[in-house]
């Protein structure tokens, strides 16, 4: 049940796990799939990434489309069978099925924030209004 107040997760609360799948990578959960279904939106999971010098995200593909933001230092992307240079503010649109990879190309550790979003047969995707209200 949703409680309709806004949460607040502290980042320093939040635990860096360990991606055993991949290479010197480590992430914390910014939103859970439960998290997503209280809150009534479609996405799978977002992340805040960590890639140590030397480490990469290996390349693999999902069954979601991936949106993934550059936050810190210069990353490789494995893009359509190609390695590219990218740094923080680039982002990356990763389509369901594609495979891809990004590799920590800094002498410092680089970090993304990476959101997993179920692909829908049909899309019916709208802007959003925004609407103001006083702070007093």
């Amino acid at each position: 049940m949703n409680e309709n107040k806004t949460k607040v997760k502290i980042g320093e609360a939040l635990k860096w796990n360990v991606f055993t799948e991949h290479r010197k990578v480590y992430h914390r959960e910014l939103l859970s799939a439960k998290e997503a279904n209280e809150l009534g939106v479609s996405v799978s999971s977002v992340l805040r990434e960590r890639i140590e010098v030397g480490g990469a995200v290996l390349p693999h593909y999902h069954d979601v489309a991936e949106v993934i933001h550059i936050t810190k230092g210069k990353v490789k992307l494995l893009q359509n069978g190609e390695w590219k240079s990218y740094q923080e503010g680039d982002t990356f649109l990763v389509p369901k099925g594609v495979v891809h990879s990004v590799a920590n190309d800094d002498v410092e550790p680089t970090e993304q924030v990476s959101i997993f979003i179920p692909v829908h047969e049909e899309i019916h995707n709208e802007n959003f209004a925004s609407h103001m209200v006083d702070a007093d």
